[in-house]
């Protein structure tokens, strides 16, 4: 008998899609805010897909993981106080509680079950949410930090694509309420889609966060399950500059982020400056 031949398709917009074969389909629902899915796939390992998109993956999850949560972490001088909003999946936790300055890391995600799954079919990614120092809050990250004003030193934004529940998470509004909820030298950083996919979003988010932040920067990693591959980061910052960031690795166990890394990733490609240098 011919073996079934089962693909798992993200169409990312209306022109682009990827697929994968698949082994089986492991989980799937529908919660109280998306769909959700977990796939185990030849190429990737086990896949956490929301409202039909990869979230995360087995083999290529720390490039994300560990460039959202390290870069701005070895930024700040002394990170004792981070907030997460998203994030369910627990990889930027996981990293942040690397670092022997913090304190306490708060998890803000609006979706429990995501938390549930993941710490269920993604053990080693949410490994970092049983740490003490770690508060896990199933809460809507907007509200969430509209209510802490001068709490935190590092704020990420680990939030899904901008449809859907994460659409207010890209609001020059939300961006203002980040400011005011860090502390008077702290650093937020959102992740902010493809330079190929999404220029339009890139642009307007970097524009926003310019007229609220004293500095502002972009950089990339590149992440071959999301669109396209190259991903970008929006880092505002009150007052430290990344290019300035000391030159040594605090934590351990990282697989992408290097001192080096840290510093390259700023290099961008002409193409990409043009996007918000017009």
């Amino acid at each position: 008998m011919a073996q079934m031949d089962l693909w798992f398709t993200e169409r990312q917009n209306e022109n682009l899609s990827i697929g994968m074969r698949i082994k089986e389909t492991l989980h799937s629902e529908v919660t109280e805010f998306q769909g959700m899915d977990v796939i185990d796939t030849f190429q990737y390992g086990k896949m956490l897909v929301l409202d039909g998109c990869v979230m995360t993956t087995d083999k290529d999850e720390f490039v994300y993981h560990e460039m959202l949560a390290h870069v701005p972490m070895h930024t700040h001088p002394n990170p004792k106080k981070v907030l997460v909003v998203g994030g369910g999946d627990g990889g930027i936790i996981r990293e942040i509680v690397k670092h022997p300055s913090v304190e306490k890391a708060v998890l803000a995600e609006i979706d429990g079950r995501v938390i549930e799954i993941s710490k269920q079919y993604f053990p080693h990614i949410a490994s970092g949410l049983s740490d003490p120092r770690v508060d896990v809050q199933v809460a809507d990250g907007i509200v969430h930090v509209q209510e802490h004003e001068n709490e935190y030193d590092v704020i990420l934004i680990d939030s899904t694509d901008p449809i859907g529940p994460a659409v207010g998470l890209f609001a020059k509004e939300f961006y203002a309420s980040v400011h005011r909820a860090l502390k008077d030298d702290g650093i937020f950083v959102a992740q902010t889609e493809s330079p190929f996919k999404d220029p339009d979003l890139i642009r307007r988010v970097h524009e926003d966060v310019s007229s609220l932040f004293a500095q502002t920067h972009l950089y990339l990693a590149y992440i071959p399950t999301y669109p396209t591959g190259m991903w970008s980061f929006t880092m505002g910052s009150k007052r430290h500059n990344p290019l300035e960031a000391a030159n040594e690795l605090r934590v351990k166990d990282t697989r992408y982020y290097t001192p080096a890394i840290h510093k390259a990733a700023f290099a961008l490609p002409r193409f990409v400056e043009e996007i918000f240098r017009r």
